[in-house]
């Protein structure tokens, strides 16, 4: 008989100790810790494992790599555009897939279309958070009415696991992961205990009946899935849902993926039937833009294999208090604060009498450089209340000493802001070797500026020639 020994976990960040402890000594929260007994498993015993061992030497069982046949991951596609590209093709049987975002942002629409678009043979969608009648005027709204997709509505991981191991989906969703509990564990669904092994329960259901298993997660107020990180770790494609609420639009990305190459992102519409793949998306995030205003610039970012050309919009205004206010929405806040630290530096103004709130149009989160120079041009430009001298796409990575430094893959963003009707750059003069045959082009002027001042001087000369 396996021997028993008793473990206490912490239900706030789910630290492991052998005795139990009054105050967590990982996250620093008090009384948090709970008694859970576990079986310790007996030499030899492959129960769990989806392993096939192929020798054993003093109990412990070994595996010779060079005896393992390998087979080819084969990609089923799920038939949603924008979904095969951010998962590389398709999805992987076998795998277990994280699906993250805010509530309300369109996971369960997203999953309930998964299912009924992909041609895998049998699928299951489990929901844990809504009945039946819920599900049901969903599944009409999106279309689907002439689509077998099973529905299984419980909480229970151990009913979730008697279902899926009797008939064997293809392909399941767990909606969501946050309400599964196990009986074996006394702390209360969506704790950080009951995530955990939730979630290494599904890991082996995958591995072992070879079924694709997505789950949905929603996300905590720092933006992590709420777990917080455990479930990233153990999965093995994670993929987070972005977009404001009061916009249609939403961005899946992969942060990670183990079958594909993480950063792509799949950009979406949110209609009444559902979500719709975007394909031409390179202006999208310019719908709306007003010409001639101050404050307001146009530059390109990559997101994966993907130039997407947004508007950075600035405003400042004089503070009122003896700290100014430093906003952003899009792009990160310590980036913003050295960036106008350069900027006083380099023009001599005096930013510490003003608040500044930069915004990227559209919900997009921008995590590279190669918007430095537009965030500073549309800070000057709103504190000037003056446009700038013409509407051109911008780029640039600002460092500490104000030089104006390339950003990678540069040509592609430019390449495709001309396809999408743009014929004015202002960029780094470092990147001129690699543009000599963008700038043959007829109607294309570029402008190479090596320094701030230098922006600063040819986009807001009342002479330019631009």
């Amino acid at each position: 008989m396996a021997k028993v020994k008793k473990m206490y976990v912490c239900e706030e960040c789910g630290h492991e100790t052998s005795g139990w402890l009054g105050k967590c000594p990982s996250c620093g929260a008090w009384n948090s810790f709970f008694a859970m007994k576990e079986a310790a498993t007996k030499a030899g015993d492959r129960s769990g494992s989806w392993l096939q061992p192929q020798e054993a030497t003093g109990g412990h069982e070994l595996i010779n790599l060079s005896s393992i046949q390998v087979k080819q991951e084969v990609k089923q596609a799920s038939s949603i555009a924008e979904l095969d590209r951010v998962l590389g093709g398709g999805l992987v049987r076998g795998s277990l897939v994280l699906l993250g975002g805010d509530p309300g942002i369109g996971k369960s629409t997203l999953a309930l279309q998964i299912l009924g678009n992909c041609d895998f043979a049998n699928v299951l969608y489990v929901s844990g958070e809504e009945s039946a009648s819920q599900i049901g005027l969903r599944y009409e709204r999106l279309g689907l009415s002439d689509k077998n997709i099973p529905l299984f509505t419980t909480t229970k991981f151990s009913a979730i696991e008697e279902v899926l191991t009797l008939h064997k989906p293809s392909v399941a969703v767990i909606d969501s992961i946050q309400t599964v509990y196990s009986n074996e564990l006394p702390s209360a669904p969506g704790s950080v205990a009951q995530v955990r092994e939730a979630g290494m329960g599904f890991l082996r259901l995958a591995k072992t009946h070879d079924i694709t298993i997505i789950l949905t997660g929603h996300v905590t107020k720092e933006g992590a899935i709420a777990g917080p990180r455990v479930l990233e770790h153990m999965v093995d494609t994670v993929l987070y849902f972005e977009g404001e609420k009061e916009s249609p639009l939403r961005i899946l990305r992969a942060v990670k993926n183990r079958f594909a190459s993480t950063g792509e992102i799949g950009i979406f519409e949110m209609t009444e039937k559902g979500l719709l793949s975007v394909d031409q998306a390179t202006s999208l995030f310019l719908d709306g833009k007003a010409k001639n205003v101050s404050g307001s610039v146009i530059s390109a970012v990559l997101e994966g294999t993907r130039p997407l050309l947004i508007e950075i919009q600035a405003l400042t205004v004089q503070s009122n208090y003896g700290t100014p206010i430093r906003m952003t929405q899009g792009i990160d806040r310590s980036r913003l604060v050295m960036l106008m630290a350069v900027a006083e530096k380099k023009t001599k103004i005096d930013m510490s009498v003003l608040d500044a709130y930069v915004n990227v149009t559209g919900g997009l989160r921008i995590k590279g450089t190669s918007v430095d120079l537009a965030i500073l041009v549309a800070l000057l430009s709103s504190l000037r209340d003056e446009p700038v001298s013409v509407d051109a796409v911008v780029l640039g990575e600002v460092g500490l000493t104000g030089e104006i430094r390339s950003v990678p893959r540069i040509a592609d963003s430019l390449e495709e802001a001309y396809r999408a009707g743009r014929n004015h750059f202002v960029i780094p003069a470092s990147a001129k070797s690699n543009l000599r045959r963008f700038e043959k082009k007829e109607d294309v002027k570029v402008y190479y500026v090596s320094e701030l001042n230098e922006a600063y001087d040819l986009l807001f000369s009342k002479e330019s020639s631009l």
